[in-house]
């Protein structure tokens, strides 16, 4: 529904605005995917992602910028700023352009990728060929139940879980409204352990004289 309004807006220009724009069809939905890697499983599927030679950066552009598929296939070299360490996304999903930091891993990942085709485009292959050799790193790593859009979840919810505030991911993610960035919500109280475990040496260096406890 909130498709055929955007058409009716953007390509036929019947209305001037989405009245479903703002609203998130999942929150509340129990069954959306909440699906993200694990560290272990992270190590195991970069490591099997040696082949095809573009697979390992393309996965790793997916895991520290948590962009979608058809962004990154579209991603131009021209729209990556080494010198600022940005990415900027010219269309996301919502119809907006965004800018992503850059991290260090990828920056590395970027500058050793040499080859560049005549399109601009930083990862010239198609949905298919992309398909097909994600199955095959994920099959060799022995990972069940994955999707490739699962490591943009894997992206939101590794910030979340250090404590990076929802706003920031949504930026972050390209959202339109922070309702739907608020699915992480619930991985923040990993977050939280290291600030209660302050409260352990806090006790003990206060409780605690000469080894006995007062």
């Amino acid at each position: 529904m909130r498709r055929m309004w955007n058409v009716a807006r953007k390509e036929w220009k019947w209305v001037q605005k989405n009245p479903l724009a703002d609203l998130s069809f999942s929150v509340g939905n129990r069954n959306a995917r909440d699906r993200w890697l694990l560290p272990d499983e992270e190590r195991a599927l970069l490591e099997k992602a040696a082949n095809p030679l573009w697979l390992y950066p393309l996965l790793v552009m997916a895991l520290h910028t948590g962009m979608r598929r058809g962004e990154i296939l579209a991603l131009l070299w021209k729209d990556v700023n080494f010198l600022r360490r940005l990415i900027t996304v010219q269309k996301s999903k919502n119809g907006e352009k965004r800018a992503i930091p850059i991290s260090q891993t990828l920056l590395a990942v970027l500058k050793r990728m040499k080859v560049r085709d005549f399109s601009g485009r930083v990862f010239p292959i198609s949905v298919r060929s992309l398909r097909e050799g994600f199955e095959k790193a994920l099959e060799k790593a022995g990972i069940e139940d994955f999707h490739f859009h699962d490591l943009r979840h894997t992206f939101a919810t590794r910030l979340v879980q250090n404590g990076i505030d929802l706003y920031m991911v949504k930026e972050l993610l390209g959202h339109k409204t922070l309702s739907m960035t608020t699915r992480y919500a619930h991985h923040y109280s990993e977050s939280l352990r290291s600030s209660i475990d302050v409260l352990d040496q806090k006790y003990y260096n206060s409780t605690m004289v000469g080894g006995q406890s007062v």
